[in-house]
């Protein structure tokens, strides 16, 4: 079994980041699959491009040539096999080529349809494993690049947001990998059955290592990040945040949707039922060899604090309609819900009342939501509002729900600092209390409730 290994984009920065991949690479001693994300910011540049409107011959000509101009550096610097180097210069440019392609049908198209912008966004990716794949060959540790419709790496079909299929990918992927070769894959996409291009959200190049290490039956997920693994919160805001050893995967999945900028939220699915670990890794710190900073598994480690860890995630807001009975109304909160999901705002949380049902949604969402339900014309609904900057904090750990008082001595410590709660929810998740505070109010909730739970 073969391990896997995740590189992402935040350590890809620049051409001296292929040394650090190298290293990280010679410190096992078994085959492993590299999945490679884009090279940090590419994705966006990419999407910024492309979701300009009337793209024009000229912006076209020189987003190419740019793009050409970043990859220079790298071929000329560090690839002194002429041989080597002529092979991925040439792979590059055919790439390239096919970018331009699906570029200038988009231009002559005048608008970017799903299909076209999850192909083009794969690029990012796709540069990534060809350089990394001649640059290890060249360093002699012998990687081949497999590309996902080589593969057959299956997805349901979805643009944007796209799963895999494992039961029809697993025997693929046996299949296609050899038990003793190293291989670089790039991340964050697959193919649906009819052959398009679908990619994973934002991220979703994790997912795709936990699909692969699903697939393969890896002995680990193996992340290298650019941090100590999981902390007790956010060492930017807090004051001296300990390091966290080992997390459930509820509890790593949920510290990344409410905010941990370590491992997608989906990371986690693929993994559970097949009971691989998540190993993360700092890059930064090569030196400690194969030495984890945080294991995840299907093992709850209880913590006698109960709270592991406290974070948060701002450009949030939440949208209220208001009516008498409006909460148990039936049809209501469903009407509301599918028109939102056709316009593909997505609903992070739901809390009704008797009168109120507030829906959690991002920033950027809620004046088109409210216009969307106001033009709804909803018997039963008076009132349509929203609320914005806002920041949700999430206090995380196994048996939060079983310790009594847990709640009431985060609540009282952020009261202490005069902080309103806007909303608040407990016992939607098993190791998970959130709520909402005002967005200046969030460092100061942050560290009183990391001061309650982690005196020194």
């Amino acid at each position: 079994m073969a391990i896997i290994i995740k590189i992402g984009g935040s350590n890809l920065r620049n051409s001296d980041s292929l040394h650090k991949v190298r290293e990280v690479v010679s410190q096992y001693d078994q085959p492993v699959v590299l999945v490679v994300s884009a090279f940090k910011g590419l994705t966006d540049i990419f999407f910024n491009f492309i979701r300009n409107p009337g793209i024009s011959k000229q912006a076209l000509n020189d987003f190419v040539k740019e793009l050409r101009l970043r990859y220079q550096p790298i071929f000329e610097n560090h690839f002194s096999d002429e041989r080597i180097k002529a092979n991925v210069v040439s792979q590059f440019d055919k790439r390239m080529e096919k970018l331009e392609e699906l570029l200038t049908a988009a231009r002559l198209m005048g608008e970017v349809p799903d299909f076209l912008e999850d192909e083009i966004v794969s690029y990012g990716e796709r540069f990534s494993s060809l350089v990394l794949a001649a640059f290890l060959n060249q360093s002699g540790l012998n990687f081949a690049e497999a590309l996902p419709e080589d593969i057959g790496l299956i997805t349901d079909g979805e643009y944007h947001n796209a799963s895999v299929d494992i039961s029809k990918s697993s025997g693929h992927l046996k299949s296609f990998f050899q038990p003793n070769n190293n291989y670089v894959v790039p991340g964050f996409f697959g193919l649906s059955e009819d052959g398009k291009v679908t990619v994973f959200g934002r991220g979703g190049s994790d997912y795709s290592a936990a699909v692969f290490a699903a697939c393969l039956e890896a002995d680990s997920l193996d992340v290298w990040k650019d941090v100590d693994g999981y902390m007790s919160g956010d060492p930017g805001i807090l004051d001296n945040p300990t390091q966290i050893e080992n997390l459930s995967y509820t509890e790593a999945a949920e510290l990344s949707y409410f905010g941990a900028q370590i491992l997608h939220p989906r990371t986690v699915e693929p993994l559970k039922l097949a009971g691989i670990p998540i190993r993360i890794f700092n890059y930064k710190q090569v030196s400690r060899g194969l030495n984890p900073f945080t294991i995840i598994e299907d093992h709850p480690v209880y913590d006698p604090r109960v709270i592991k860890s406290v974070t948060s995630t701002d450009e949030l807001g939440t949208l209220t309609l208001r009516g008498p009975g409006v909460g148990i109304k039936p049809g209501i909160l469903a009407r509301v819900t599918t028109e939102l999901d056709k316009k593909r705002i997505n609903i992070k949380s739901v809390i009704t009342t008797q009168v109120a049902i507030s829906l959690l949604l991002d920033e950027k969402d809620l004046k088109p939501a409210a216009e969307m339900a106001r033009d709804m014309d909803i018997h039963g609904i008076d009132a349509i509002d929203y609320v914005d900057n806002l920041s949700l904090l999430a206090a995380v750990g196994e048996g939060v729900l079983e310790e009594p008082g847990v709640a009431a001595r985060i609540f009282t410590a952020v009261a202490r600092e005069k902080i309103n709660v806007r909303l608040t929810s407990f016992g939607a998740s098993k190791v998970a209390v959130y709520f909402l505070v005002n967005r200046e109010d969030r460092n100061a909730a942050l560290q009183a409730i990391h001061s309650e739970f982690f005196k020194c």
